[in-house]
């Protein structure tokens, strides 16, 4: 892991970053957990008390019809909720990631597909270096009961995309399993979590399913830390997945372009601000001259 404000390299590009506090807590780091949920009243009810006691479990609700907080109340009591300004995951996140005052949030999905016992894995990660840890479905350790053909082959070549744009080593990008540093949120550059929606009630970029891939290419590009976790995505308990394999596999590879573009503008003007201006002859010089 690099010093704050050091030097850092990810995927062959170095760069100033300048992020964190002088000192981590990573003896005894604060927990936060952050749950989007919509409707998810009865899989929260199996999935929660699963969950490990932590500093604070944060359930964000995008406005659910279901008793989603009243159940999540019943099995958690001292669950903070928070209800999301917007719709969509990515926003649900910038909410929670808001309300987190631990040294460590942790992105869990309500659903049950992610296996409560891993934590510890993306905690250990962090303390032990990283900042930021990665769920992975691909490297060894890691499966999924979850997938299916169609869905794996295009997780494969976006992640190959991602890989090719961020000159990364990358093996799952489109995971939503993730820990990192509280303090790395800044770097997210998310917007606003409870302002209006767009004209025409369309989404903002990055409060829908597109987060996970801002995420990643937002803090590959800042140079941080990485390390992938193994993981083993589960089935979800009840109901059906929101997500569309083509649909949104399309959704994520117009992220990867935008965010490759940004990446790119954002190198640009570090590299002029870099360089030495410049000196302009004084007024009595010109005279002079």
């Amino acid at each position: 892991m690099s010093d704050r404000g050091g030097p850092a390299t990810t995927g062959g590009h170095s760069y100033m970053t300048d992020f964190g506090t002088p000192e981590r807590n990573t003896r005894d780091p604060l927990i936060s957990i952050v749950v989007p949920a919509l409707n998810e009243a009865l899989n929260l009810s199996a999935v929660l008390p699963q969950l490990p006691k932590v500093h604070e479990l944060i359930l964000v609700d995008g406005g659910s019809v279901d008793g989603t907080v009243m159940a999540a109340r019943r099995v958690r009591p001292e669950i903070i909720t928070v209800l999301q300004g917007r719709r969509g995951k990515g926003n649900a996140l910038a909410a929670g990631f808001a309300r987190a005052t631990g040294d460590i949030v942790v992105m869990f999905d309500a659903d049950g597909s992610a296996d409560p016992a891993e934590i510890g894995r993306f905690v250990e990660a962090l303390t032990q270096g990283a900042d930021f840890a990665k769920g992975s479905r691909f490297v060894a350790g890691g499966a999924s009961t979850d997938s299916t053909v169609i869905r794996s082959l295009v997780s494969r070549l976006l992640n190959a995309a991602f890989n090719l744009a961020f000159r990364t080593r990358s093996t799952d990008l489109c995971y939503g399993y993730h820990a990192m540093w509280t303090d790395l949120v800044p770097l997210l550059d998310l917007p606003e979590h409870a302002g209006p929606t767009s004209n025409g009630g369309r989404m903002l970029w990055g409060d829908g399913f597109e987060i996970e891939t801002v995420i990643n290419c937002r803090l590959t590009a800042a140079g941080v830390s990485i390390t992938e976790v193994p993981s083993v995505e589960r089935r979800r308990v009840f109901g059906e997945s929101n997500l569309h394999a083509v649909r949104d596999g399309l959704r994520v590879f117009r992220t990867l372009v935008s965010e490759w573009r940004r990446a790119r503008q954002v190198r640009r003007m570090d590299r002029k601000l870099a360089q030495p201006t410049l000196a302009r002859p004084s007024a009595q010089e010109t005279i002079a001259a």
